[in-house]
């Protein structure tokens, strides 16, 4: 049987402004359905142990956590090794609620982009207001980077995890790379 690996199999960059770094292995379910069904907010929190989010919100914690996608999605976040397990829970506990579970992991890749420019780095490529004030650890967004279908959030103060389609990952791997460039600080929030 051969060995599920990353995409970029954990390639890393640390030359410049701010860490990328290709995150581990990550389990990712989308969970489609009504997000004020019991069922449905019962199978998230079950699987992770994370309340559910707000719109524009994550609740995470390690490798577990839940993303708002949109009004009618999350994606549920678990340790690779026990998504199979996940999943069936999650379904188990859906029942016969109108709904969608499935496993999205080798399909997306992961990054993290650290450090006290991060926040530079990634307002360099998304439109999305990054100010210190208004983008604040635990937010999340669904967005384009650099024309590339991409979400966010900030797992905490200097620190971003990039998830976009596994078919984009070099790609997103030099766009990250590139806005982190030596000596490419705008100094925007450094005033704020």
């Amino acid at each position: 049987m051969s060995k599920t690996v990353t995409a970029l199999n954990g390639a890393s960059w640390e030359g410049g402004i701010a860490r990328i770094s290709e995150a581990p292995q990550q389990g990712m379910i989308t969970l489609r359905g009504d997000l004020t069904a019991a069922a449905v907010i019962k199978a998230a929190i079950a699987a992770t142990g994370q309340e559910m989010p707000a719109q524009g919100k994550a609740q995470c914690a390690g490798e577990k956590g839940i993303c708002w996608m949109s009004p009618d999605e999350v994606l549920v976040l678990c340790p690779y090794a026990e998504i199979d397990k996940t999943l069936a829970k999650i379904k188990a506990d859906l029942g016969d609620t109108h709904s969608l579970a499935v496993d999205v992991s080798d399909a997306r890749a992961l990054f993290v982009v650290q450090g006290p420019n991060a926040r530079e780095v990634m307002a360099k490529l998304a439109p999305v207001d990054l100010h210190p004030a208004t983008f604040t650890p635990g937010m999340f967004r669904r967005t384009r980077m650099a024309q590339v279908p991409a979400a966010f959030w900030m797992q905490g103060e200097d620190a971003f995890h990039v998830i976009c389609f596994r078919s984009n990952a070099q790609y997103m791997f030099d766009l990250l790379k590139t806005a982190a460039q030596p000596g490419s600080e705008v100094g925007f929030f450094a005033a704020s």
